[in-house]
């Protein structure tokens, strides 16, 4: 978004919760959803006597999202102690990354849609470091009129932060760097992305200047945006609001603020003259981590192949439209469903158009598929329609042994009927004819049936094409394939003109 004479700078940090069995300092559980205070132990709740034992999944984790993100990975860093005080933190300290962080200097890249003369342009938003944390716990600030709740469950659970450059310039651009952050953990499979759950978090840093200028502005840091439209409402709302008071000749106030969604606002929260001082030192009680070449390269070759070069590779090798690529390969589980139907595919059809049947799928898949998953909130692996058997429908449908609606009769029955899709077809009579000699009969009774209407096409009315069709598929007992019947109707009528 324009703000004429003021350019936005912002830069995003986010945290996501690792999906590791265990905590990242202590063995007991780090699932979600369990009762308050379930998954604790004495490790995470800061017990005099207890020692942290690091991670080593989340270790693995970490340097995934590095590698899925150019970064530099540190042979050696270092687990520190970040010191303040605050009910949900019981040791008084949380375990976290300083000044050796595990991953540096790195980026991803958004498509920002519409600028460059109206063209889509690649954007790179650097990263400062990507770096381990463990959890706090949660207060709970609704659920009693005169108290603070408190949930431990959460406390000790592995984190990573992921720290941008100030390299972000609209709200739209920091949505986009957010879904992006979010399908790439979602494909390393290190965590859920799931911001409404808390897995997925994001304070903005956000500042406005001059156009042209090259020094900062005075920068605020919202809080509380639990959604992605959050995370693009809050930011715009916050860049306009600093616009407002430059042009006003006020300052902006260098503080912390949070997003009120049922207001559409952000509130101050404190002062950054008041944050804490966070006292780091490295965690005596624990070693360096260590990430040796031979287990950087083994991390190397577990990542799969990640939505970009997916995406490349659908549109250069199947020449896939890009935006078929773009919504096949937004979620992992999709592009592996797509690429396992057209190897089906392949098999079951032999040789044939690999293009043609790519864009079949794609088809199938992104209209239908993705249409069932929504309308019945479910994910792939529960998807009733394995690949084989829509591979199975797909061929029907490619070589005209059905019809359109026929193949949409026969999948919506898939969903419910575990038979291979030829069954189905038989056991519905969808099955089209293209036996000829079966067909031809039924022909001539047609026309013969409706001399008058055969001599008004005659005579020029070409378009009564469509009535002959429609006669002979209904005097047809079965499911004549239409462009056949539509031919031999032309080569008999055009007999009859000579």
């Amino acid at each position: 978004m324009a703000h004429e004479t003021y350019e936005p700078v912002i830069g995003l940090e986010v945290h996501c919760q690792l999906q590791t069995a265990s905590k990242a300092f202590s063995p007991e559980s780090a699932a979600f959803g369990a009762l308050p205070n379930r998954h604790v132990d004495p490790i995470s709740l800061g017990h005099p006597g207890t020692l942290p034992v690091l991670n080593e999944r989340a270790v693995e984790y970490t340097v995934r999202m590095g590698l899925a993100t150019h970064c530099r990975i540190a042979e050696r860093s270092i687990l520190a102690r970040k010191h303040y005080f605050y009910p949900d933190l019981p040791k008084g300290y949380q375990i976290s990354q300083y000044e050796q962080p595990i991953c540096e200097h790195g980026y991803v890249e958004i498509v920002l849609e519409g600028e460059g003369d109206g063209q889509a342009v690649v954007k790179r938003i650097g990263l400062t470091r990507i770096h381990m944390e463990e959890d706090a716990g949660k207060s709970i600030h609704d659920q009693d009129p005169t108290d603070t709740l408190l949930d431990y469950n959460r406390c000790g659970v592995p984190l990573i932060e992921i720290v941008s450059e100030p390299d972000i310039r609209s709200a739209r651009g920091a949505y986009l760097y957010m879904q992006k952050i979010r399908q790439l953990v979602r494909y390393l499979g290190i965590c859920d992305g799931n911001m409404e759950e808390g897995s997925l978090r994001c304070d903005a840093n956000v500042s406005v200047r001059p156009a042209g200028q090259e020094a900062l502005g005075v920068k605020t840091e919202i809080k509380n945006m639990n959604s992605f439209r959050n995370v693009e409402r809050a930011i715009d709302y916050e860049i306009k609001r600093q616009i407002r008071l430059l042009k006003r000749g006020d300052e902006v106030v260098h503080q912390t603020l949070l997003w009120d969604a049922n207001r559409q606002e952000t509130r101050p929260m404190r002062s950054k003259e008041e944050a804490h001082d966070y006292r780091y030192f490295p965690d005596p009680d624990l070693a360096q981590v260590v990430v040796s070449e031979e287990r950087l390269e083994r991390i190397r070759a577990s990542l799969p192949e990640l939505p970009d070069a997916l995406r490349a590779r659908f549109i250069d090798a199947l020449k896939l439209p890009a935006y078929d690529a773009g919504v096949l390969t937004e979620e992992r589980n999709v592009a592996e469903y797509f690429e396992a139907t057209l190897a089906a595919l392949q098999r079951q059809a032999g040789e044939g158009d690999l293009q043609a049947q790519a864009k079949a799928v794609s088809n199938f898949v992104m209209t239908d598929v993705l249409r069932v998953l929504n309308e019945r909130a479910l994910d792939l692996d529960a998807f009733p329609i394995d690949a084989e058997r829509l591979a199975g429908l797909i061929r029907l449908r490619m070589d005209n042994a059905v019809n359109s609606s026929g193949a949409q009769e026969i999948f919506d029955a898939m969903l419910d009927d575990d038979r291979a899709p030829e069954a189905i077809a038989e056991a519905h009579n969808l099955l089209q004819v293209s036996d000829e000699g079966a067909l031809i009969p039924v022909v001539e009774q047609v026309l013969a049936r409706h001399e008058d209407q055969v001599q008004v096409y005659l005579g020029g009315k070409q378009g009564l094409i469509g009535f002959f069709i429609g006669q002979v598929m209904r005097s047809f007992d079965g499911s004549p394939d239409p462009k056949l019947v539509r031919a031999l109707l032309v080569e008999r009528l055009e007999a009859r003109r000579n």
